[in-house]
C-alpha cells in the first residue's frame, strides 16, 4: 500500500504541475469581448509561405481586434505597401460554429480561435480559398511586442500538427512591424 499511496502522490503531481501552466487557457466557448483590445503579430506561419513573406498579400500585422455587438470582430492591421505602412481594417462575421469568423480578402477566408488566455496570446488558424486554390495560415499574436520562447515553442508544434513545416514560420518580432504607425503615433 506505500507503493500505491507514493504512485498516487506522484500522479497528483504530475496532474497538477501540468495543469498549472495552462489554467487560463481557453480553447471553447470563447468570450470575444475579452480578445478586444491592443495585439501585436509575433508568429506567422503558411504551407504556402510565398503568401507570408514580404510583399505576400498575407502578411500583416494585426493592431487591434474589436468585438462588435452583433458577435463581429473588427481587425485593425497594417500592411506594408511600396516600403509604406498602410492601414487596412476587416470586419469579420461570425459563423454559427463558436470562435470561427469569416472574411473576403484575397478570396474566402475562414478562421478559428484555437487557443488563447486573453491576456497574454491568441492564436488563429485561417483557411483561405481562392480560385480554387486553398492554404491555411497560422497566427499567434501577442498583448506584448513579444511573448515567450516556451509559447513560441507550442506554436511550432501546433503549426506542425496542422502540417506546417517550421522553415515556414517567420518570427515577426525581427521585422518591421509597422508599429511606429500604431495609432499615428511614433515609437
Amino acid at each position: 500500500t506505500k507503493m500505491k499511496l507514493v504512485l498516487l502522490c506522484l500522479g497528483l503531481a504530475l496532474i497538477c504541475a501540468h495543469t498549472e501552466g495552462t489554467h487560463d487557457v481557453v480553447t471553447s466557448n470563447f468570450d470575444p469581448s475579452k480578445y478586444s483590445g491592443e495585439w501585436y503579430s509575433i508568429l506567422l506561419a503558411s504551407d504556402h509561405k510565398e503568401k507570408i513573406e514580404e510583399n505576400g498579400s498575407m502578411r500583416v500585422f494585426v493592431d487591434y481586434i474589436h468585438a462588435l455587438q452583433n458577435s463581429s470582430l473588427s481587425f485593425k492591421f497594417h500592411i506594408i505597401i511600396n516600403g509604406e505602412c498602410t492601414e487596412i481594417v476587416f470586419v469579420c462575421d461570425k459563423t454559427e460554429e463558436d470562435g470561427v469568423y469569416s472574411v473576403e480578402y484575397d478570396g474566402h477566408n475562414t478562421f478559428r480561435v484555437l487557443e488563447t488566455d486573453y491576456d497574454d496570446y491568441i492564436i488563429l488558424h485561417l483557411i483561405n480559398e481562392n480560385n480554387g486554390d486553398t492554404f491555411q495560415l497560422m497566427e499567434l499574436y501577442g498583448r506584448t511586442p513579444d511573448v515567450t520562447s516556451e509559447l513560441k515553442h507550442e506554436f511550432v508544434k501546433l503549426c506542425q500538427k496542422y502540417g506546417i513545416v517550421k522553415e515556414n514560420i517567420l518570427d515577426l518580432t525581427t521585422v518591421d512591424r509597422c508599429i511606429q504607425s500604431r495609432d499615428g503615433g511614433e515609437s
